[in-house]
C-alpha cells in the first residue's frame, strides 16, 4: 500500500509560472455515486482529478456491478451502470469503505437500484456519531429501514419504495446535502431539504443530476425542493475546478513570494479565504478562467484573524495551510476552528520547524514572523500534509513530510505541478 510515500521539499524558491487546477474532489465523488442511478446509457465525467479517493470510489462502483473505464491521460471516467441490480452485490465492503469516507455516497444508488445496501466496517456505533447519523436519519424519513449490526460492525439499509418527505440537516454538510438529494431524486412525490449546504460543489452535483433528468430547485439557497422522477439517463459532464486545490496553490505562492497563474481557478469560489489572503497582502486578478496570484517578496505578510464556517465562510479545509502561512506574518494571528476539533495536530509539527503556535481548545494563536527550518514532520491528515509542504517551501533546508499517501488523497500530481513552478519537491 502507498504508506511508504513521502514528500521531500527544499525551501527558499519562489513559485513562478502556470499551474493547472484539478477537478473538484468534493464534486467528483458524489457524481460517481450519482452515475449509478442511471439504468441505461454510459456516463462520461471529464476533468476528473487523479487522486486516491477517485480510485477508491471507482473500485467501489465496480464492486457493486458497474463497468468503469478511467482514461487518465484525458482525465475522463466512463461509467456504465446498466447492469446494476443484483441485491447480493449491494455491499460496500470494509476493505474499501474503511479507507474512503465518501463510501456513504453510494447508498442512494444501491437503495434505488437494488432495494438495499450494507456498509461494512464503518466503525463502532456509527449511527450515533454526528458525522453520518443524519444521512441515515434522512434515508429513514424517506421510508428506508435502517438498522445496525454492532457485533459485525455493519449498517443495513432496506428500501421498499421510497417516498418524498421533509428532510433537514443539523449542520449544512455538503456530503449530507448531496446524499439526501440523491436519495430523493427517484423517490415518489416531493422532498424538501432544509438547512442545505451552499457549496459550489453541491450546485455542480445538482447541475449534473438535472442533466440526467432530475427535478431539483433551490440549489444555493439552503432550501432545496426535489420532485421525484421515474428514471435518470446517463449524460456527459465536466467537473468544476477544485477550490481547495486553488486555495492551497494561492497560499503556497504567497508563502514563497511568487507569481502564479492558476488555470481553471475561480476567485468567487474561494469565499472568505480570498478576503483573508488579500488582508495578508496577496494580490489577485481574475482573467477569464485564469486566476493570477502574486505576493511581493520584499514585504512581510500581515497577520489575520480567521474563523472557519460553512461556505461561503472560511473553509475548514484551508485552515491548516492558513496556519502555516501565518507563521510568516508580521504579528499575532488568531485562528478559531469551529467545525472540526481534530484540525490542530498541525501546530506541533509546525513548532518542530521553528514556528510558535499556541493551541487552547478550538483556538490557536500563531506568533509571527518566524524563520522556519527544515525538519522531519508527520502528515496527520490530507490538509495537514498540504500545509506542511507549504511550510517546507518557505523553510530553510530540507523538510520531509510523511505519510505522503494522505496528500495524494486530495491533490493530484502535486509534486509535478509544484516542480513546474520552480519548487524543489520530490515524491519518493
Amino acid at each position: 500500500m502507498g504508506q511508504e510515500v513521502r514528500y521531500r521539499v527544499r525551501g527558499g524558491r519562489p513559485l513562478n509560472g502556470t499551474a493547472f487546477i484539478q477537478g473538484a474532489k468534493n464534486a467528483v465523488l458524489p457524481m460517481i455515486g450519482a452515475a449509478l442511478l442511471a439504468a441505461k446509457g454510459r456516463t462520461v465525467l471529464r476533468n476528473v482529478p487523479i487522486i486516491e479517493d477517485v480510485y477508491r470510489a471507482l473500485e467501489l462502483a465496480e464492486h457493486v456491478g458497474a463497468k468503469v473505464e478511467f482514461h487518465k491521460a484525458e482525465r475522463t471516467v466512463v461509467i456504465d451502470a446498466s447492469q446494476l441490480g443484483d441485491p447480493e452485490r449491494a455491499v460496500l465492503p470494509a476493505h474499501i469503505a474503511a479507507r474512503f469516507r465518501g463510501s456513504v455516497l453510494f447508498v442512494p444508488a444501491l437503495m434505488h437500484r437494488m432495494g438495499r445496501a450494507r456498509i461494512e466496517g464503518v466503525g463502532g456505533c456509527n449511527l450515533g456519531s454526528r458525522n453520518l447519523d443524519f444521512h441515515y436519519r434522512g434515508f429513514a424519513r424517506l421510508g428506508a429501514e435502517v438498522s445496525e449490526d454492532s457485533e459485525r460492525n455493519h449498517i443495513n439499509v432496506k428500501a421498499g419504495s421510497l417516498r418524498g418527505g421533509h428532510l433537514y440537516l443539523d449542520t449544512p454538510s455538503h456530503t449530507g446535502t448531496e446524499n439526501l438529494i440523491m436519495a430523493s431524486v427517484l423517490a415518489q412525490g416531493t422532498t424538501v431539504i432544509e438547512h442545505a449546504a451552499l457549496e459550489p460543489e453541491v450546485i455542480d452535483v445538482i447541475e449534473f443530476l438535472s442533466r440526467m433528468g432530475a427535478r431539483i430547485s433551490g440549489g444555493g439557497t439552503g432550501f432545496i425542493t426535489v420532485e421525484g422522477v421515474d428514471e435518470l439517463t446517463a449524460v456527459e459532464h465536466t467537473i468544476m475546478s477544485d477550490r481547495i486545490d486553488s486555495g492551497v496553490f494561492a497560499m503556497m505562492t504567497a508563502a514563497t513570494g511568487g507569481e502564479v497563474s492558476l488555470v481553471g481557478a475561480n476567485i468567487e469560489h474561494l469565499g472568505v479565504a480570498r478576503w483573508k489572503l488579500e488582508q495578508m497582502g496577496v494580490e489577485f486578478a481574475q482573467q477569464g478562467a485564469v486566476l493570477h496570484v502574486r505576493r511581493d517578496a520584499n514585504t512581510l505578510l500581515r497577520p489575520i484573524n480567521a474563523v472557519t464556517s460553512p461556505y461561503p465562510g472560511f473553509a475548514t479545509d484551508l485552515q491548516s495551510p492558513l496556519m502555516a502561512l501565518s507563521t510568516l506574518a508580521d504579528g499575532e494571528s488568531y485562528i478559531h476552528e469551529a467545525i472540526y476539533d481534530g484540525r490542530f495536530a498541525l501546530a506541533d509539527e509546525l513548532n518542530k520547524m521553528g514556528a510558535k503556535v499556541e493551541v487552547a481548545g478550538t483556538r490557536a494563536i500563531v506568533h509571527g514572523p518566524t524563520d522556519l527550518h527544515g525538519s522531519e514532520v508527520v502528515a496527520h491528515d490530507l490538509r495537514t500534509g498540504a500545509a506542511l509542504l507549504l511550510a517546507g517551501l518557505a523553510a530553510d533546508g530540507e523538510t520531509v513530510v510523511a505519510p505522503g499517501y494522505l496528500v495524494d488523497r486530495g491533490h493530484s500530481q502535486f509534486s509535478a505541478r509544484l516542480t513546474a513552478l520552480g519548487a524543489d519537491v520530490e515524491r519518493v
